[in-house]
């Protein structure tokens, strides 16, 4: 290699180098402030003084200069002269400075206007004066002669090193390159010497090219499929080559022959025997092959998404110093804790994953962490802190965001999605506590009232929910008031290959991801119930919409059996029973684009699957699936009420209680519960109430007898009372009517329409 070429390699391996040891600064910088100052001041002054040596062999002598000027800020604020703020601030700043340099060489030699006033400010903050400019001994003032490095553009190529690969997301993650070790610390205005294990084991690919080598893994396990197939149909027709063996063999017991016609037999017979002993060993060493071959292929396709995988530190690098800023400019003091921040994500995921969790901190700093004076006045730290956890579960990833800010308060939230007219009041007024806070979700809602340069707008939530449910992911959230909010991403590792469960429905094939089923089952006469007018399942105690897969994929059919075979799918906190025809197999799989007309643009298809039998499978978007069935599964609100009712609900099932409250609650009255009629006729003392709903079997005191006290009660004898029962017969209807209830409504034959009724009639 002639020098020219030497030299445009070294600034180019200076550049890729660097871009990473910015960063590390950065994030020292910021370290400052915190209680592992120390050792954050020493990693910041090995960085510092590494660069310098390597700015100044090259002849870079700016980034050598203003290296060289943060070593002394560093130092006074060491030694007690600078503030710690005034050296973060201008420590930040001037990395901003050296990326500039770094990427225009050109004036990284002679320097510009801004570095001159850079080194101005830190000689002023550190009381040591500017450092001279001038390359060491040897070294020509030409400006190096390279190209400035482009930016990282989707396709560039991508580091993989021989166990794992390390690439890097555009903007906030530096240039993906073969990145050396850290170098050993040297003497002012010495090179360190490289030790460059990692980077001999390095290799530049493009990404491209491991897009297209997870698709041809994926092919390859499914031909190596096939050949399991084949091999199985292959020791099925040995299998019956062998009975007729057998069958020969003793017709030729049977045979009574002699001389010539014997011999030939017998010779026939070994000839058999040792075509038998030749296919059956041939089959096994085949059948061997072919499962070896499937293991190998898919460890292939195990490291070929490993080679996706990048560290979410490549991303999370960037968030401490953005929070830092944030915080600055409103006002606050706020601490960015990160947790298993080198967990693995696929790379086309990075932007996503980086856009959601903007967004979560930007509310997190802005919406969540108070104010000092306000922290103060609650007994607060005054710096807030804001935690992003990482941890693997299965194939998929959780990422939580956590604030110990001011929480989210329900009521403000119901009171301003009714404000912006998102829901009407009683809309809003039926809604759970987890369903209220799941309205920050929606597309417009804000309760911010001003529209400042972080919040007001009405978008942000709304992105990263639809951004993390396009990753076949989800987002959850929980918050209590005063103590903080916890906004929780889950999504998969990796988008080359997922694991789904394959389903039937007639003889078409399709798949869920498998992180996304939490049960298969029958569904049994007996767990079948109405809620809110829906077919619902109990599924572990708790009611779950029942749905025919068929019909809300828009396809013919239903439940073809008296106990047909159903998936329990779960996204986020809700839940479906999806009713099937058969349950195919679960495995691991290639996702591909849909091709062709037919599916492009189908509703609830995230992509395809080719399998062994040649059929192709359907990927169904579960997030998409269920949102149609919330739809399905969930009442037509009624007109509002008169007025606001408060109801007694008396009946000794969870079950029940939970359906029969939430039904209440839909029509805009306020619920209060009691598990039996001693509890009941207690809480009716004790309280005024508007109206009585009574199951009739239950422990203490039944339904019947509780109307019969009410009854005989003057005080409470003009309550109204509706009894709700499973008893159907005209018989129990009767006893209820006669205990002096009101109404006799059946559970089985419970609906919004009659139960609104029934209230209005007796109110």
């Amino acid at each position: 290699m002639d020098t020219e070429a030497l030299k445009k390699s070294l600034l180019k391996k200076f550049q890729e180098v660097t871009a990473d040891r910015l960063q590390r600064i950065q994030l020292g910088a910021i370290d400052l402030e915190k209680p592992t100052a120390a050792r954050a001041a020493e990693d910041v002054a090995r960085e510092l003084h590494t660069m310098k040596g390597e700015a100044r062999m090259l002849g870079l002598a700016a980034i050598g200069q203003l290296a060289h000027a943060c070593e002394d800020l560093l130092r006074s604020e060491r030694e007690g002269r600078t503030s710690t703020r005034v050296a973060t601030d201008l420590l930040l700043q001037a990395c901003d400075t050296l990326s500039d340099l770094v990427e225009d060489l050109g004036s990284a030699q002679a320097g510009t206007p801004t570095t001159e006033q850079m080194c101005a400010s830190l000689s002023k903050a550190s009381g040591h004066p500017v450092p001279a400019l001038g390359p060491l001994p040897g070294h020509s003032r030409s400006a190096p002669a390279v190209s400035p490095t482009p930016q990282t553009l989707p396709g560039a190529p991508a580091v993989i090193p021989a166990t794992t690969a390390l690439a890097s997301a555009a903007q906030a993650v530096p240039p993906e390159s073969a990145l050396p070790p850290e170098p050993e610390q040297a003497r002012d205005g010495e090179v360190p010497a490289s030790r460059g294990t990692l980077a001999d084991r390095s290799i530049r690919v493009n990404v491209e090219t491991l897009d297209a080598m997870g698709l041809l893994a994926g092919d390859l396990l499914v031909e190596s499929a096939r050949a399991r197939l084949r091999a199985k149909d292959l020791d099925a027709i040995l299998q019956r080559f062998s009975r007729m063996g057998d069958r020969f063999l003793r017709a030729s017991e049977a045979l009574h022959l002699e001389g010539e016609l014997r011999a030939g037999l017998e010779r026939m017979e070994a000839d058999l025997h040792m075509l038998r002993d030749d296919a059956f060993r041939f089959t096994r060493n085949h059948s061997d092959g072919v499962n070896a071959l499937h293991g190998n292929l898919a460890q292939l396709a195990d490291h070929v998404a490993e080679a996706r995988l990048v560290p979410l530190s490549t991303v999370f690098d960037a968030f401490p110093r953005a929070v830092r800023e944030m915080a600055q400019e409103l006002g606050k003091d706020v601490d960015l804790h990160v947790e298993n921040a080198d967990m693995g994500v696929d790379r086309s995921m990075l932007a996503d994953v980086r856009d959601a969790l903007v967004h979560l901190l930007r509310n997190a700093v802005d919406h969540g962490v108070e104010a000092p004076d306000t922290r103060r006045t609650l007994g607060k730290p005054l710096a807030g802190r804001i935690r992003i956890r990482v941890r693997a579960d299965g194939d998929m990833l959780h990422l939580q965001v956590e604030d110990d800010g001011r929480g989210i308060d329900p009521e403000r939230v119901r009171a301003s999605a009714v404000s912006k007219r998102l829901l009407t009041a009683q809309q809003a007024a039926s809604l759970s506590e987890r369903e209220a806070l799941e309205l920050i979700f929606r597309n417009g809602f804000s309760t911010r009232e001003e529209v400042s340069e972080l919040s007001g707008r009405g978008v942000g939530m709304d992105v990263v929910k639809r951004k993390a449910e396009a990753l076949n992911g989800s987002v959850s959230v929980s918050s209590r008031l005063g103590r903080g909010t916890t906004v929780t991403l889950r999504l998969p590792q990796s988008l080359a290959l997922m694991k789904v469960l394959l389903v039937r429905l007639g003889d078409d094939v399709y798949g869920m991801p498998a992180a996304d089923v939490e049960a298969v089952t029958r569904i049994k006469p007996e767990d079948r119930m109405e809620v809110f007018g829906t077919l619902a399942v109990r599924h572990r105690e708790k009611p779950v919409a029942l749905v025919a897969l068929g019909p809300l994929l828009g396809l013919n059919g239903g439940p073809r059996y008296d106990r047909p075979p159903a998936v329990v799918v779960r996204h986020g906190e809700d839940r479906a029973a999806l009713v099937v025809d058969g349950f195919v197999d679960e495995r691991e799989v290639a996702v591909k684009p849909c091709g062709g007309e037919f599916l492009k643009g189908a509703a609830f298809v995230a992509g395809t699957a080719a399998l062994e039998d040649g059929r192709i499978a359907v990927l169904l978007h579960v997030p998409d699936m269920m949102a149609e069935v919330r739809k399905v599964a969930r009442p037509v609100t009624q007109a509002p009420a008169t007025r606001r009712l408060r109801i007694l609900l008396v009946d000794d099932s969870p079950i029940a209680r939970a359906t029969e409250s939430a039904l209440v609650r839909a029509l805009g009255h306020s619920v209060d519960e009691a598990q039996d009629g001693e509890e009941g006729f207690a809480k009716l003392e004790a309280g005024a109430f508007d109206l009585v709903l009574t199951d009739v079997q239950m422990p203490r005191l039944d339904g019947f007898a509780l109307t019969r006290r009410l009854k005989a009660t003057p005080a409470l004898s003009r309550l109204p009372v509706v009894i709700l029962s499973s008893l159907a017969a005209p018989e129990d209807k009767r006893r209820g009517l006669d205990a002096g209830a009101d109404a006799y409504l059946v559970k089985g034959e419970l609906g919004v329409e009659t139960l609104a009724q029934t209230i209005d009639r007796l109110t």
